[in-house]
Order: structure tokens, then sequence, then C-alpha cells
């Protein structure tokens, strides 16, 4: 981490030591495949999707007795496979739109590196990098190849991600570097030599990808569900076989009701509710221009309860404005200041937007300011300078509390910043830079002398108070960790509202152990980025579930470790690297949004599982109870498609997509089947009782027997729709209502009653299979309040309702 006498730097006059590749070399690699190509790790191909859609276990089996009933029942027996289809092409579609929208979208957000060709600089996608290029790098970038450096002027790399070590790594010239770091301090340039699936970034990308997938419990509790289904299908399946063939009168009606026993036990739409809703969430993000890098990172939006927030380009605008200069030595004149700022600035080939306003204000001097040694920027030193030749001088510029540590200078700079500026401390130092001075530690040796205070003007984004609001009327705690002076982040927060804003802490003081200062303080200030990577873990560690947002290669480490990392747009490309999710727009705003979609698509998951799982469970009840009895299953193929579909099918895609304000919260896979498994098996149990005394009714035949069971199905299961649908809102109790009225016109209709053969008994054994709806449906009334009530005294967690269906 040090200096290094430069062959000339930034504007000082670059030496040009490479000039790239020539456009006939770049074409001759294109063609022979050396290029760094790789797939998008945000969307598969088309085929993959229409693999995960049509190839699965469900669809196999119910499309196997889709064929059989196509060969030996009437096509309404059949019906349930072509619902099968129908959800497979709209889950194929759906999956297709998300794919188009990240697609469009990673280009849009992705990091384009410079590259020099023909002698001249240019950007290309990271996928037109070639074996042999020469790329350029400056802070803030990712390095985006595996290679050889061949010019570093104080080249600096953060290799953690890589092997963890936590101090930036200097790189000069014959050293290599990997895909995966990131610069951040100097510049240089580098030879790309392993591309593409050679190099260590795609080999990372992969095992990420892998791991994200593991830990998604969404999934992963749809699987065990699946799992345990499939334990009950095979027995209970092998017993409708057996009993159904041998006393149903004939092989066809056996088969028959064989098949209307096993197909309501398979959840084949909770797997393409679960990809739907995932593909929907990516679509509607996209309309927001939020890019999801990657899928389960919209379920854990749903999940975070604290939110990490780097102040710099996300509570204020990227850039600034230099508002002033205050002198501090006697020998200081605004002019001299304004000279020593301008030869400091002309130093950066790439300026942050610290240095950008400093440059706008205080343009280059005149010649004569020659650079001897340069110490670049770095957030571990918090300051920059150089040495300069024929008795210039050194200049240090950054942190007032770093170089004018325990001196009156930084208690003004601290007076200023809490206005919310952004204040800088001028030193001059009567030593030369070295590569040993210029270490993280070694601030103290080069005994800097205060010169002037370089005051800046930070702008607040307009959308940051209403969007601190938001997240603490959803109960989200906030923590703000920024590099700056903890005073003037504190001030920038106390202006936005932030409960415990007035009592920022410099991290600087922080002991090792920092669990409980972190827990009960909102505002950090001086925060290293080893820091902020340890805050995170932190949280992480006393249950939180965290989101990082950040914008700067000083954020790189923490968003790497959160569980959902939120980049800027204009970040720094190492930054949107890492971040799982990155705000193409800028907009501080659309967090509520993002954090919305990802509980509206965990919370109504939840809330349609319910209603899947009922149906396989109260069709594996009738199965055993029909299988014991050894009496002919109660209803044909068209009889479960139509209450499914009624009760079930269209229902769920309407809640799927509805507002969901509660936060996710861990055990999905118990809250789900500690109501549907007994709402399950009451519905099985209310069904098979108005079928068997249907059947102890005088003049009863096998039509009247079924069309009583069905009538109480569906009412009982209409119960079970309106409880999980609540709160009930307008446009819920008119859905409700469409499925009730659509389940009258099928029975009231001839045509109806033909197609579904249905055949009403005498009136009071229609009314007899309403009553035993209507004990149903109080039963499950219990059983919901129950439920709910268990639910909140084993989380006795605070989160908001989801009263927002509306």
């Amino acid at each position: 981490m040090g200096a290094l006498p430069p062959p000339g730097f930034g504007r000082c006059a670059v030496t040009v030591l490479e000039a790239g590749l020539t456009r006939a070399q770049v074409a001759e690699r294109v063609a022979s495949g050396r290029t760094n190509h790789l797939p998008a790790r945000s969307s598969r191909s088309l085929g993959a999707i229409v693999r995960a859609n049509v190839f699965t276990w469900f669809n196999g089996l119910i499309g196997s007795l889709f064929v059989i009933m196509l060969i030996v029942g009437p096509i309404q027996d059949a019906l349930f496979g072509f619902v099968i289809i129908f959800n497979a092409l709209i889950g194929i579609v759906q999956e297709w739109r998300a794919k188009r929208t990240l697609d469009s979208l990673a280009i849009v957000g992705e990091a384009r590196p410079r590259v020099r060709r023909d002698g001249a600089e240019e950007q290309v996608p990271s996928s037109g990098l070639v074996v042999d290029d020469v790329i350029l790098l400056a802070p803030g970038e990712k390095i985006p190849v595996d290679g050889t450096v061949l010019e570093s002027t104080v080249l600096e790399v953060d290799e953690s991600l890589l092997t963890g070590e936590a101090d930036p790594v200097r790189k000069d010239a014959g050293h290599e570097v990997l895909s995966g770091s990131f610069v951040v301090a100097g510049q240089g340039l580098m030879r790309a030599e392993r591309v593409g699936a050679a190099s260590h970034a795609a080999k990372l990308a992969a095992e990420a990808q892998e791991f994200t997938l593991v830990r998604s419990e969404l999934r992963d509790g749809v699987a065990q569900i699946i799992k345990f289904l499939t334990y009950l299908l095979v027995p209970a399946g092998i017993l409708q076989i057996i009993v159904q063939t041998s006393i149903a009168g004939g092989i066809r009606n056996g088969i028959s009701r064989t098949v209307a026993g096993i197909v309501p036990m398979v959840p084949e739409g909770l797997v393409l509710l679960t990809s739907v809703a995932f593909a929907v969430g990516v679509v509607r993000l996209g309309r927001r221009n939020c890019l999801v890098q990657e899928l389960p990172a919209i379920e854990g939006l749903a999940r975070v309860d604290t939110v990490c927030l780097d102040k710099t380009g996300t509570l204020t605008e990227g850039g600034m404005r230099l508002a002033g200069i205050e002198t501090l030595d006697p020998e200081a004149t605004q002019a001299r200041v304004r000279e020593v700022l301008g030869a400091l600035g002309a130093l950066e080939e790439r300026p942050n937007a610290t240095m950008a306003a400093i440059i706008e204000a205080c343009p280059a001097p005149e010649p004569g300011w020659t650079a001897q040694t340069v110490a670049a920027f770095s957030s571990a030193r918090k300051w920059s300078g150089a040495t300069f030749a024929d008795e210039r001088g050194t200049w240090l510029i950054g942190a007032p509390d770093i170089l004018g540590a325990d001196t009156p200078a930084a208690d003004r700079a601290e007076q200023v910043g809490a206005g919310g500026l952004r204040v800088l401390l001028l030193a001059n130092s009567p030593k030369e830079l070295s590569a040993e001075s210029t270490a993280a530690n070694a601030t103290a040796e080069m005994d800097p002398r205060p010169f002037a205070l370089v005051i800046l003007e930070q702008r607040i984004r307009d959308d940051a108070a209403p969007t601190l609001a938001y997240f603490e009327r959803q109960s989200v705690n906030l923590k703000v960790i920024s590099g700056d002076n903890a005073v003037s982040v504190g001030a920038v927060a106390q202006t936005l509202g932030l409960a415990g804003a007035e009592h920022p802490v410099d991290a600087r003081d922080l002991p090792d152990d920092f669990e409980d200062q972190l827990e009960s303080n909102s505002v950090f200030g001086r925060v290293t980025p080893r820091q902020k990577q340890q805050m995170v873990v932190a949280l992480q560690s006393r249950g939180h579930t965290v989101a990082m947002t950040g914008d700067g290669v000083n954020d790189v480490l923490a968003l790497k470790n959160a569980d959902i990392g939120i980049a800027m747009g204009s970040g720094s490309g190492a930054a949107r690297a890492v971040a799982q999710i990155v705000l193409l727009d800028e907009r501080f705003a659309t967090l509520p949004s993002v954090v919305a979609e990802g509980r509206r698509v965990v919370g109504n998951i939840e809330r349609v599982s319910n209603l899947f799982l009922v149906k396989s469970f109260e069709s594996f009840l009738l199965v055993v109870l029909t299988g014991i009895g050894r009496l002919p299953y109660p209803f044909l193929p068209r009889h479960s498609t139509l209450v499914g579909t009624l009760t079930i099918g269209a229902p769920s895609f309407f809640l799927a997509l509805a507002p969901n304000l509660a936060r996710a919260r861990p055990g999905f896979v118990r809250r789900v089947l500690t109501f549907a498994v007994p709402a399950g098996l009451i519905n099985g149990a209310a069904s098979f009782v108005s079928y068997y005394l249907a059947r102890l009714a005088p003049g009863a035949t096998l039509p009247t027997e079924q069309t009583s069971a069905m009538i109480t199905l569906f009412t009982a299961s209409l119960a079970v729709l309106l409880l999980i649908a609540r709160p009930l809102v307008w446009w819920k109790a008119a859905l409700v209502g469409t499925m009730a009225g659509l389940f009258v016109l099928v029975t009231v209709l001839p045509v109806g009653r033909r197609i579904f053969q249905l055949q009403f008994g005498a009136w009071q054994q229609t009314v007899l299979s309403f009553a035993v709806a209507a004990v149903a449906a109080v039963v499950l009334e219990i059983l919901w309040r129950w439920a709910r009530a268990r639910d909140v005294e084993t989380t006795r967690t605070a989160e908001p309702t989801d009263e927002g269906d509306g």
C-alpha cells in the first residue's frame, strides 16, 4: 500500500507503454473463441425454462394419467390434463418475460471495462474482452479477467473476496491479478490472459449461484412438502388402484375413479405458482429499473428487518459543490489553497465525487507542479497526497480527524460538519511520501500541518426522508454506516428524521466486541470497509436479516456479506458486481418498492400453498376412507377439476399477485402444514360424511351420491378460500362471489349437469349436504383462529400486518 514515483500520473502526461491489440488481432481472437463470453448469471436459456416447467415428476405422473383418460374415458374426465398444459405454458411465458427483462437490464447495468486498442482508449462490454487485451484499471473498478500487471501507479487491489485477507495488496508490474478482486487505489494497465470460463471469476460465479439456490427457504420448503406428499401418494395410490378397479363395475369406470383420487393429491400448481410469482416479481422490479442479478434475492427481500445505508450516494446525491475554503495557516491565502488543490486535482485521471467538485472549482495551475511521489486515496488511509518537485513540498488532503488528529483544526472541522457539510483538511508535510509513510497506520509519521479546511456541500436526496419514514413504519431497523465524520453523518441523518441520529458514534471508538453498541445506535461514522463488513456479520449473528446499500468500493465487502446487497447503478463496477440487486435509475425511493415486492412474492406463495395442500390432504383422506370401506370413489376426474379450478386454480393466480406487506419469517413449512393438514382432513371427512349419508337416502344412486359429496366439498373448499383470502376487500369478495356464481351456473344449466354428470336427489339431501359443509366451515374457522394464535405465540415478533391488500 504505498506510493511510487510515477512515470506520469493522470493528467500529468501518461506514458503509453502499450498500444494494445490491433483490430485484426482482436478479430482473430474472436474467431478462435478466445473471448470473455459467459452466460448472464441473472437468467437461464429458453430450453432450460421449458425443461423446468415441463419435465417434472408431477407433470410426468399427471401426463401419464391424462393419456390414459384420453384412451379410456370421455374428454371431460381428461380436463385436468389440459389444465396442466395451460399451467406449463403460463409458467414458460412468464419466465421468458422475466428472462428478457433481466437480460435487457443486465446490458444497461453491465460494467464496461476500458481497454487500449490501436493505441486508443475505448470501452467494451465485459464479454467483448479477448486474450492479450490491454485493460486500464482505476479505483472502484472490478478486475474482469485474470492477467498480469503491465504498468502500476500506486496500484492497490483488494483480494478479500478471494483470499479473506483484509488489507489491500500492492500490485507492481509483473504481478498477477485475478478476476473477482477490485482496485481500491491507484491505477495501472494489465494484460488479459485467462478469459471466459477459464477465469477465476467464472468459477466463483458458478459456485455462488449454486450456493444461492440452496439457501432459498421457500424453494427448500416446497421441495420438502412435495417429498412428504410423495410418501403419502405412493401407498394411497396403490390402495386406490386395487379397490376402485375391483368394485367399480368395469375397467373404464375403475380407472376413472382411480385417477380422480390420485390427481387431486398432486399439488401441481404449487411449483408453477412459485416460479410465476418469482418471474412476475422480476418483471415488476424491472419496470422500476431494478436489476435482480440472483432470483432468490426476491425472497431475501421479504425477510429483511435491518437495512444498512451508506450516506454518500444513498442518502445524499453523488455530486458535490465546493462551498468554501477556510484557511488555518497564517501563510495560507485563498489563491494559494486553490493552487495546491488544483495541482492535486490534476493528478486524478478518474476523480471521485469529492475530487470532481474540487477540480471544477480549482483548475490545474500553471506548469511547474510536477509530482515526484503520489499517494492515491484509499478508504483505509482516509487521505491522498503527493510530493512535488522544485521545493513545492508535500501536500495531503483527507479526513480532518485523521490528518489533523488532536488539533484545533479537527475541532473546527467537526463544528462545520455538524451542519451537514462535508469537510476535508488540506495539510502540508515536511516529509516526502514513500511506500512506508503511506501505509494505513503511518499517518502520524508524515507529521501533517493543517493548512486549510475545504468545505463541500452535499445535496440530500429529495426522496430520502419519505423512504426512511416508510422503513420506520414497517418496523425495519435502519443503520447509517459511513466513512465520513460521525458528526457530519449524524447531521444529515437528523435532517431526515432518523431516530437516534442525535447520538452518532465514531467507529474508531468502538470496542472489538461492538454488537451491543450496534443494536442500540443508528448512526456510525469513520467506519472502515472492514468494519462495515463486521457490522453486517454482527447484525446477522443477532438473528437479523440484513440488506446493505452502497455504491463505492468501500462498500463491497459489506455488500457481499449482507443477505441482500443493493448497489446504485452509477456506483463502482465492483459494487455492482457483488450486489444481488442494482438500482439502475439511482432512485433511493425505489427501495420500499423493492422490499414490498419481495414481501408480496413470499407472503402470497405461503398464502396459496395452503389452498393446494388442503386439496392434497382432503383427497388423501377420501382415498383412505373409501378404500377401507371398499366404496366407489365419490368423484370422477371432471368433478375434481371443477372444484379445484374454482376454489384453488383460478383464485390462486389472483391471490399470488396481490399486495402483501407482511414480513416473511422463518418456519414456512411449519406454518403451512399447521393449517393445511387438519383443514384438508376436515374437508375430506365432511365430504365423506355427506357421501355416506347420501348413500343411506331412499332411492340413492351413485350420481346423486357424488353430487351431494361435491356440494359439500365445494362449499367447504370455498370456506377455506375465504379464510386464506383474509383480510377481505372488495376485489377478494368479488373473486369469491364469482367462483361461487360459476359453480351455481354449472349446477343449474342442463348442459353443465350433463357435462359434469350431476344429478340432485331430494331437496332434503341437498340441504343435508350444505349442513355438513356448514359444520365443516365452523370447525375450519376455529382451526384458523387457533393456528393464527399459535403462530403469534411462536414468533412474538412485531411486524406489519397484511392489511394493505386493498
